[in-house]
Formats: structure tokens, C-alpha cells, sequence
């Protein structure tokens, strides 16, 4: 029987050994390598997020296994970034078992929630409540594989996005696309687009939250082979027209943060954007480009593939987790009711979108 222990550390405080040995357990374990993922994600997040902790699950005083959350009042325990990560879960040894309530305990925690765990996850998967879609485009095959694909099933979105490609560079000025641009400006030029994008679509702004600001400009400026911040513009003239801020490791690019200038709306410049990522990514390595989980029709017409993520919570016997489910469980439940039915779906889009003319009127 082997002696496991379970310590729990801030992200800060672990050992360059136990960084490395993180790193070369996730490579070994799972088939993406997801930068949400990464020991540098959970560290950045350690310095925006005072919660933030790390179990890590040692086996006859080996490091086996790593447990990224955080911790907030009543030991309600959520996911490393929740909110913003699109990839969830633990790095742990194949051959290591673990009481996911024994986690929680050892984390003191009462309940963890996630809402983007990936497949594979098989501590966790049991008490998932939903399963959703994610995106992907697969580009092991090069640039002129998935472009043959993609004219094959989407040659109208192909056409007219080259279309409205010609037709920017003509009427605003001459194209030009910078895959791993470095200018702060364009970063928060992006972030102001975004940020109105998401008022006006009547959803929660996330850069109203300073922590989710100070995340991305440090990620901004992150440059490891498992995590870093990539930036990408289009710009027509001297002028920005459309922005991605994303993550990538060495193979897969999480497309994070798209955004365009409404007063450039009839060019389409945010598709035109996709486009030139898609081949700047292939010819950087990428092999796949996660776009992430929920509904947007560019996705469906970019998408080769998909991959499916969970959301739910493990709980335990706790007065944290009762008041977890109260608070939480019943909108689940909603939102879960509304999505599998698609007029009630497009209603509540609606809904969002004349809330977000309302704020826009508001002085």
C-alpha cells in the first residue's frame, strides 16, 4: 500500500522540481496540451487571485499529482481562473488513485465547481451536470489541408470572408496582420472593444473585473513553451480593425478574447481576422485551434472537429456546500432548461441584447 499525503501550497511557493515534474506528467497524460492547463496559467492566476492553492498529491514522498482551485468563504472551492479558463481539471499520475472527497478535505474545501473540465477527467467526471461542445479546428494537416476542408464544407463563408478581405483592403486602406504583435496599445484597444461588446450584448463585462485585466497583461507578457500570451491584429492602414488575445502552447492555440471596431461592422473584419490567424497558426506550429465552449456561427463555419467539456460540482457534507447548492444549483437548472430548447434560447439572446441597448442608453 503506498503512503500518499496530500499538501496544499500557493501556486508561488512550489518548487522548480515540482513545476517540472507538473509539466512532464500533463505532456505524458493528456492528448492536448491545453495552456489552460499549464503550471504558468495556474501561477498567474496565484498572482491576481489571493485563493488561489495548488494540492499536490505526493506518493511515497514523489510528487504523483496536482490539484489547482481556488478557495473562497465557507471553503466554496471553484477552478483555477473560473470565469476565464477554458480548461479544467487535475494533472495527475496514471497510475495514482485518489478519494476526490479525501481532495476536498485535505484542500478544506466543501465544494469545487468547474464548468470547462475536460474529457479524461475521470476523478471528476461523475459529478458533472452538463456536457457541452468546444470547437476545434484540426491543422496537423497544414494550412492547405484544412483550406481544401473548409471549401468543401463552408465554400459560401470561404468566399465571401476572402471577399470582404479584398474589399477592406480597397475602401480603408492596405491589410496588414501581425500574428504576435507586442504593442500594449493594441492590447487595450482590444479589451475596450471586447469590454463594449459585452455591454451591448447585455452580458457580465468581464474587464470590469481588475483581477481578469491584470491576468491577461501579465499573460500579455508570459512567453513559455506551455503557456503564452499571443496577441494578433488586423490592421487596414495604420488603423486596427480587428484583435484576438489567446493563449498557446507549443501545439494548440485556445482562441480567448475576439473582438473587431463596430465602425469597420460591414467588412466583416472580425471573420477576415479568424482567417489569417487560422493560417498564421499553422505555419507556427499549431496543430490545433481550440475555440472554445458556446454558441457563435463563425465557429461553426471555421470548426473541423469537436471536443467536449463538463460543468458541475463535487461536494461534500458541509454547511459550504449546502449553501453552494441553493445558490447556484437552481439557475443551473434554468439556464440547463433553456439551452436544450432553441426558441427559448434565441428569446433569451433577445432579451440579452435589448438589456444592452438599455445600458448603452443610460448616461
Amino acid at each position: 500500500m503506498p503512503n500518499q499525503r496530500i499538501d496544499v501550497l500557493h501556486p508561488a511557493d512550489m518548487s522548480p522540481t515540482d513545476l517540472q515534474l507538473w509539466s512532464a506528467l500533463r505532456a505524458r497524460t493528456a492528448p492536448v496540451a491545453n495552456p489552460f492547463m499549464s503550471p504558468e496559467f495556474c501561477q498567474t492566476v496565484g498572482r491576481v487571485r489571493p485563493g488561489a492553492r495548488v494540492a499536490v498529491v505526493r506518493q511515497d514522498g514523489e510528487p504523483a499529482g496536482f490539484f489547482p482551485f481556488e478557495r473562497g468563504r465557507w471553503g466554496r472551492g471553484r477552478a483555477i481562473g473560473l470565469g476565464v479558463s477554458d480548461c479544467q481539471g487535475a494533472v495527475l499520475h496514471p497510475d495514482v488513485h485518489v478519494d476526490p472527497h479525501q481532495l476536498l478535505r485535505a484542500s478544506s474545501l466543501s465544494v469545487w465547481e468547474f464548468n470547462h473540465l475536460e474529457s479524461g477527467q475521470d476523478l471528476f467526471l461523475p459529478f458533472a451536470t452538463g456536457r457541452f461542445a468546444s470547437p476545434v479546428i484540426d491543422l496537423s494537416g497544414g494550412y492547405t489541408h484544412y483550406e481544401n476542408l473548409l471549401r468543401t464544407r463552408s465554400r459560401t463563408f470561404l468566399k465571401s470572408t476572402r471577399a470582404q478581405d479584398r474589399r477592406l483592403g480597397r475602401r480603408v486602406g492596405p491589410l496588414r496582420f501581425v500574428f504576435d504583435e507586442r504593442d500594449p496599445a493594441a492590447l487595450r484597444t482590444l479589451v475596450a472593444w471586447k469590454s463594449a461588446q459585452y455591454r451591448r450584448t447585455g452580458r457580465r463585462d468581464r474587464f470590469a473585473q481588475n483581477w481578469i485585466n491584470n491576468l491577461v497583461s501579465i499573460l500579455a507578457n508570459t512567453d513559455t513553451p506551455d503557456c503564452s500570451g499571443l496577441l494578433s491584429v488586423l490592421y487596414a492602414g495604420d488603423r486596427p480593425v480587428a484583435a484576438h488575445f489567446g493563449l498557446r502552447s507549443r501545439t494548440v492555440l485556445s482562441y480567448w478574447f475576439p473582438a473587431y471596431d463596430r465602425g469597420f461592422a460591414q467588412f466583416s473584419p472580425g471573420l477576415v481576422l479568424h482567417l489569417r490567424t487560422i493560417e498564421a497558426a499553422a505555419a507556427a506550429g499549431i496543430e490545433m485551434l481550440d475555440l472554445g465552449r458556446g454558441d457563435a456561427a463563425y465557429k461553426d463555419s471555421l470548426k473541423t472537429g469537436e471536443l467536449t467539456v463538463h460543468e458541475g460540482a463535487l461536494l461534500r457534507r458541509s454547511p459550504g456546500a449546502a449553501l453552494h447548492w441553493f445558490s447556484r444549483e437552481p439557475a443551473r437548472a434554468v439556464r440547463r432548461f433553456v439551452r436544450e430548447r432553441p426558441q427559448l434560447r434565441t428569446a433569451a439572446v433577445h432579451i440579452l441584447e435589448a438589456v444592452g441597448k438599455t445600458r448603452d442608453r443610460r448616461p
